[in-house]
């Protein structure tokens, strides 16, 4: 009898905890403003232009460093954003690389 009533707490604990995951994960999601959905090739067009600026403004850092315009943090900081980025950029591309073989090599 004790595991019954102990069973029935937990299922009850589960479905709480359940619904509460639902409330926060519906109300943590962005609203659009574009009615159309996300694309791949929007996220990876978004993604690159981000990644372009991202090392622009890092040589454009290291430029004024190197001028002493820029303190030395500031050209730290922006070094270290634009290592991180071509660090990703470059793990992409081989995902990508990788992905385009595997296609190539399965059969038609």
């Amino acid at each position: 009898m004790v595991e019954i009533s102990s069973m029935s707490i937990a299922t009850s604990g589960m479905r709480g905890a359940y619904r509460n995951a639902q409330e926060l994960s519906s109300a943590a999601l962005p609203v659009a403003d574009s009615p159309e959905p996300a694309s791949f090739a929007a996220m990876v067009r978004d993604a690159a232009q981000d990644a372009v600026t991202t090392i622009r403004e890092g040589d454009k850092a290291a430029q004024l460093g190197l001028t002493g315009d820029m303190g030395t943090q500031q050209v730290v900081e922006a070094t270290l954003a634009l290592e991180s980025t071509v660090k990703t950029v470059v793990a992409m591309r081989d995902k990508f690389v990788e992905a385009y073989q595997e296609v190539l090599r399965m059969p038609i």
